[in-house]
């Protein structure tokens, strides 16, 4: 097994829980972490023997096009289209974060974080 990961992905979509949010947008960062077994792709480099980066941004990117009201589901949203499109990958972990939240406050970004196994 190995992971991959896409980091830093940075996004300005329409999500939030408040109307206003949805009509001007903000910044959005994911970090997604997948694992499944690198063996073939690590002997034969392959391209077609592992996930293929350029989907998987894709597949990210495509889900931050449809706005959400909580970082919650749009993560689960994510994490549901990866094990749907690379069906032999193990585990999916993503991290969502909206910049400058609206709090009444300084907070560089609220993050949430969820992971899950094939199985699960």
């Amino acid at each position: 097994m190995g992971q991959i990961a896409l980091e830093g992905m940075e996004f300005f979509a329409f999500h939030g829980y408040y109307d206003e949010e949805q009509k001007i947008g903000n910044k959005y960062g994911v970090d997604l972490y997948i694992t499944t077994d690198l063996h073939a792709a690590g002997a034969s480099d392959r391209l077609h023997e592992t996930v293929n980066y350029e989907v998987l941004y894709r597949v990210v990117a495509e889900e931050m096009l449809a706005p959400a009201r909580l970082l919650e589901h749009l993560g689960y949203r994510v994490i549901d289209r990866v094990m749907e499109e690379f069906p032999y990958i193990e585990a999916v972990q993503v991290s969502v974060s909206k910049f400058n939240p609206p709090l009444g406050g300084i907070c560089h970004r609220a993050r949430v974080t969820l992971d899950r196994q094939r199985g699960d």
